[in-house]
């Protein structure tokens, strides 16, 4: 009876060690089959810019029997990507300044004042983030067209600012929320007013939200191609998703310039993020907490 008794909490144990063994295995299993439908892609894309044409038809998953590392450079000059690219960063670096401007002065006045119509207020934000963009192009299209801006760089900084300010402020505003009051009574009693409160004591403690946000909005900003195709018709101010459609044809398409061409303008983001990715998992899981 008593040998009974004592082996009870060594089998609860060894099926507690088990069961975590497993759950381990099964975690570390889902994460690396997700990590490859986002890589193998990727990887594809790049080591098909080395092949030639007929060898990306006849074995697209083989090594490229000689690399041509020359397409990256062809693509380059040929595809003129540093026109594209110098668009796409002045329109970026635009939309993400008025995304980050807008949306913190919003979050601050949501988060520390109570003011009548406050959720109404708030409502066409909750819109923003429901609505596709299909859903109001025509009237954003009319609007632009009626004050002068399509075909210009103005028409997307504004647009791509729009698109980004929703999401910025949801997110800035639940870090705000989850601020200890006490900080901004001390700043009051300081005789700090709100500008200079926001400014000197909130900004350095919002640098994991506001790199969130900045790294969401460039992502974002960089990769949009539908107003950029639909807004901009002047080759000279297209954006980079634009821009590589002249790596097309309707008959003819050169693949090995068009993957060199994707990859050059890819890895940059990609590189950006991983640089800022611990602060981007910050900024998104302490905003979340209320």
């Amino acid at each position: 009876m008593t040998s009974s008794t004592e082996r009870r909490p060594q089998r609860r144990r060894t099926t507690q060690v088990i069961a975590v063994a497993g759950s381990r295995t099964l975690y570390h299993t889902v994460m690396i089959v997700l990590s490859l439908i986002y890589i193998v892609p990727l990887a594809w894309m790049v080591m098909s810019s080395f092949k030639t044409k007929r060898e990306i038809f006849d074995s697209p998953f083989a090594l490229p029997a000689e690399p041509d590392f020359s397409t990256w450079g062809k693509a380059w000059e040929r595809g003129d990507l540093g026109g594209y690219i110098l668009n796409s960063v002045i329109v970026t670096a635009a939309a993400v300044t008025i995304i980050l401007l807008c949306a913190l002065a919003a979050a601050y006045a949501f988060s520390r004042f109570e003011f009548r119509f406050k959720t109404l207020l708030l409502a066409p934000f909750i819109l923003g983030l429901l609505l596709p963009v299909q859903s109001y192009l025509t009237a954003q299209s009319r609007i632009f067209d009626s004050v002068y801006l399509l075909n210009t760089r103005w028409v997307l900084m504004i647009s791509y600012a729009g698109l980004g300010l929703s999401l910025a402020v949801f997110l800035l505003k639940g870090y705000l929320d989850t601020m200890p009051k006490e900080i901004f009574e001390a700043a009051r009693v300081d005789g700090a007013g709100d500008f200079r409160t926001l400014v000197q004591i909130v900004l350095p403690l919002m640098a994991p939200g506001i790199s969130t946000v900045a790294v969401f909005s460039v992502l974002s900003a960089w990769n949009e191609f539908l107003l950029a195709m639909l807004y901009v018709q002047d080759d000279s101010l297209r954006t980079i998703p634009a821009g590589l459609l002249a790596f097309t044809g309707r008959h003819a398409t050169d693949y090995p310039m068009l993957f060199a061409a994707l990859s050059l303008v890819t890895l940059p983001v990609i590189a950006v993020y991983t640089v800022f990715h611990k602060q981007v998992i910050a900024g998104v899981t302490e905003g979340s907490v209320q």
